[in-house]
């Protein structure tokens, strides 16, 4: 069973999240030629405030 995580900044709407989980199905099934079925996606969202880049807050 495949499981992937995915971190990212808080704030796409529920629609871009869905393509994100549906893409990344679509990849893992193809890759390692998992049954759909047994492929799970976790989304993580962080606040700006919490993720930084190059030593500063993004938020």
């Amino acid at each position: 069973m495949p499981l992937v995580e995915v971190t990212i900044i808080e704030g796409r709407p529920p629609e871009r999240k869905r393509a994100l989980i549906r893409e990344v199905t679509d990849a893992v099934e193809h890759a390692l030629e998992a049954p759909r079925a047994s492929i799970r996606v976790v989304i993580r969202e962080v606040p700006a405030a919490h993720w930084g880049v190059g030593g500063e807050p993004k938020g």
